[in-house]
């Protein structure tokens, strides 16, 4: 195991190895693939919708794919990098002092190169759909209305975030019931009104492979503003920082919890038939004879006698 590295403002979680740069490309290529397949559930929907005509796709279902698949990416990946798929979840991390700013820049880049790809791969399938896939402002909805809706619907998200990820209120992988839901319910009443973004990356990925630059501050400065004001929300409700429950979401568990590939000895078999088991990839702590229970001997037939209340045959009846 790599040692450490030094300790800085934002130390990592006792006995992880979060500053260990070997672990490094692992989160980044997590952001990146985790921010790909959002990107992907959430620009298809209206490209297929024009590509094919009419409404092959519902909106609700439409609203309905990004929620469902960061539910999914965070019980999947969650571990490795802690899922952020959203600069403002990693600004607001960093705000909450769970994750250090030092590693903020390279999530972000990670996170828009994953929306990037997503996007060029259905330009490559399907072609491009005019403004199908963008997000911009609803019909009649000005960029300052819009900004603000995003700033709103960010707010929640965020704090729905950091809610589910504290010492607190902390549920586990199990937020990702939270995040999800929270995301399709935004999306429902949000998206004809801005396209309910509440991600630069998914945003800006999409209006840089397609050239259209139309309302791009507003999905900049919404989100961000919005992660913003959800830290000093969140602040006023727990204090600051999550503890170790939400540095743990925040940077994921890889190098504490769990180490990439088989760790640990194999598990022996009850049946010597048996194929052999697979370890399971955590750390495991040896047992110590002081944390062990100690088991008493087994009582001998005669100690079992001895304290067993004394037998006394009852009589029998006579037969005639």
């Amino acid at each position: 195991m790599a040692t450490p590295g030094p300790s800085s403002a934002h130390p990592p979680v006792p006995g992880s190895d979060f500053d260990d740069t070997a672990y490094e490309w692992r989160r980044l290529l997590a952001e990146a693939l985790g921010t790909f397949f959002l990107a992907l559930a959430a620009v298809a929907g209206p490209m297929i919708n024009v590509r094919f005509g009419g409404h092959v796709i519902p909106l609700a279902a439409q609203v309905a794919a990004p929620g469902l698949m960061v539910g999914a990416i965070i019980l999947s990946m969650g571990a490795v990098s802690g899922a952020h798929l959203n600069p403002g979840v990693s600004v607001a991390f960093a705000l909450r002092r769970d994750f250090p700013w030092r590693r903020v820049p390279l999530y972000v880049l990670a996170q828009l190169v994953g929306a990037v790809l997503a996007t060029l791969i259905l330009v490559a399938l399907f072609g491009r759909q005019g403004t199908a896939g963008l997000t911009l402002p609803g019909p009649g909805i000005g960029e300052g209305t819009a900004m603000v809706w995003e700033l709103v619907l960010s707010v929640g998200l965020v704090t729905v975030i950091l809610g589910t990820a504290s010492g607190a209120q902390n549920v586990g992988p199990m937020n990702a019931i939270g995040v999800g839901s929270y995301i399709v319910l935004a999306g429902l009443i949000g998206a004809p009104v801005s396209g309910a973004s509440m991600n630069t990356a998914r945003s800006l990925g999409p209006a840089i492979v397609l050239g259209d630059t139309t309302a791009w501050w507003v999905y900049l400065v919404g989100p961000l503003a919005g992660a913003v004001v959800a830290a000093g929300i969140g602040y006023l409700l727990r204090g600051s920082g999550g503890g170790s429950s939400g540095t743990r979401a925040a940077q994921g568990t890889l190098g504490w919890l769990w180490r990439p590939g088989p760790i640990g000895p194999v598990e022996p078999t009850q049946n010597p038939t048996a194929p052999e088991q697979a370890s399971v990839g955590i750390l495991r702590r040896p047992v110590t004879p002081t944390s062990a229970m100690a088991m008493p001997d087994p009582m001998t037939s005669q100690e079992v006698r001895a304290r067993s209340p004394a037998i006394r045959p009852q009589p029998v009846a006579n037969r005639r």
